[in-house]
């Protein structure tokens, strides 16, 4: 049975918010910098400072999901891409030295630790964008089944009259 109680309506809000907060906020604090009139800076490891916020919201994203039956796959996937990817590149630097400073921030060991925090990043749009879809199913009532049927505006019409509603195929 879904569940698209006032609790998981609660749950995907306060995780969409959470799990977009890193993005918008690394970008507010960017057209700020702008704004003031200083050099275009871009604190590039913001998102990643802020993950507490991205796994307290994708995790209440999954929580509203999985209480809904809707976009638990993306969800899920992508808070597991967004971890791994997080726990990789911090394992990276680490074992490398990159993250004391033992090494310089060149070569391909730097490369590769910024792909894996560009992975990070690009999971928490993706995170977030879900949890908007996922917002929109709980609040439009609609169903995400895909496969079978015809789409909108083809196949079956309804024909309303003042008690009821009831299906009339176009011939």
């Amino acid at each position: 049975m879904r569940n698209r109680g006032t609790l998981t309506k609660l749950l995907a809000s306060v995780g969409t918010a959470l799990a977009w907060f890193p993005i918008l906020a690394t970008g507010l604090l960017t057209l700020g910098r702008l704004g003031a009139g200083r050099m275009h800076q871009v604190d590039y490891l913001m998102p990643a400072e802020l993950f507490p916020a991205v796994f307290a919201g994708g995790g209440l994203l999954l929580w509203a999901a999985v209480r809904a039956h809707l976009r638990r796959g993306i969800i899920g996937w992508g808070l597991a891409v967004a971890v791994g990817a997080l726990i990789a590149e911090m394992a990276l630097a680490i074992a490398t030295g990159l993250a004391s400073g033992e090494r310089e921030p060149t070569g391909v060991w730097w490369a590769l630790a910024v792909a894996l925090l560009a992975v990070y990043t690009l999971a928490i749009p993706v995170i977030g964008t879900a949890g908007v879809l996922l917002l929109r199913d709980l609040f439009s009532g609609r169903s995400t089944k895909t496969g079978g049927g015809a789409p909108s505006g083809q196949g079956e019409e309804t024909c309303q009259t003042e008690n009821s509603t009831a299906p009339v195929s176009r011939s």
